[in-house]
């Protein structure tokens, strides 16, 4: 088992350079760059701006300036944000808390709710109760997460029922402890529905495939001639086998969670990392782009790492191979 997580270890160093090379090669491609934006503002003073120049090396070229960012990253700087005038550490883990809460309130929404529908629609196979989960089902996987997006912040604004955009009210330092909680809650609801509507019906489907082949089995044949009641082997028998297929597509369901949420961020206001990313990129802070991709990508990179682990565990080859 360790020699293969060390060479799955291995395997992210190139990815996650080649990733940010990339990135900052983009950036410097691009036209324009905030260092010209604030040379063109009056209220800026040439000390400044040289100072600026300096401290970032701005007027290097693009790979000499990558070589210093990746210094400033192997000793734990990850540089300072010009558009927002504070440390890029400090602002992108802010965001990240906010993009793990989505992601993972998102990721129990889909696996609590998903799985007891797959059972639900395996149990009552072609009964009216499996036709609409398969209508729930193909509709979760046939809406794009754009579209899904627009359409609930049209319910919000249309209903009132939830607020449009933001993690929190603007009061919410003034509330009392259970209620910032509720408060969070609130925002957090619409947004996570959206992001694990796709991941639900995808587990759904594949719980009620993996039940209903595990009940043709000749064991389960076996316990029901033994006399035992139906719920004793659906939920003793049947069931534990059938879930543990699913365990290999926990860790790349979290991985498109992570990906996905970027989507929903920027379309529902929500301030997390994708968020983050877009108005970096606008803004033409490079420095903060390249750390929120290269972030963004080793989030990414962990859930299928989590995905091999899991698959490995469950599957013995894998190891040997």
């Amino acid at each position: 088992m360790w020699p293969f997580l060390f060479k799955r270890l291995l395997h992210l160093i190139p990815l996650l350079l080649g990733v940010s090379l990339l990135t900052f090669l983009l950036m410097a491609l691009s036209p324009g760059d905030y260092y010209t934006a604030l040379s063109q503002n009056p209220q800026i003073s040439p000390e400044t701006l040289a100072h600026l120049k300096a401290r970032f090396h701005l007027g290097e070229p693009w790979y000499v300036q990558y070589f210093y960012w990746l210094k400033n990253i192997l000793h734990g700087d990850f540089g300072y944000s010009m558009a927002y005038k504070i440390p890029a550490s400090s602002l992108i883990f802010e965001r990240l808390g906010n993009t793990f809460l989505l992601s993972f309130s998102a990721l129990i929404l889909a696996w609590g709710v998903a799985i007891p529908l797959g059972i639900w629609a395996a149990v009552k196979k072609d009964s009216w109760a499996d036709r609409a989960c398969s209508l729930v089902a193909f509709v979760g996987l046939s809406v794009p997460d754009v579209l899904l997006s627009l359409l609930a912040l049209w319910f919000a604004a249309a209903t009132g029922w939830f607020p449009v955009g933001g993690a929190q009210s603007p009061i919410y330092d003034l509330l009392s402890p259970a209620q910032q909680f509720w408060d969070r809650a609130h925002h957090l609801l619409l947004p996570a529905l959206v992001l694990a509507a796709a991941d639900m019906a995808g587990i759904m489907r594949q719980t009620r495939s993996n039940l209903l082949d595990t009940l043709r089995a000749e064991y389960v044949t076996a316990a029901r001639a033994r006399g035992l009641g139906e719920g004793w082997v659906i939920y003793r028998h049947a069931l534990r086998n059938a879930i543990n297929p699913l365990l290999t597509i926990f860790g790349y369901s979290l991985a498109a969670l992570l990906s996905g949420a970027f989507i929903v961020e920027n379309i529902m206001a929500w301030p997390g990392l994708g968020r983050l990313t877009l108005e970096a990129f606008f803004a033409k802070d490079s420095y903060l782009v390249v750390d929120s991709v290269v972030l963004a990508t080793a989030l990414l990179v962990a859930g299928n790492f989590i995905a091999d682990l899991l698959l490995a565990w469950s599957d013995p080859r894998i190891r040997l191979k």
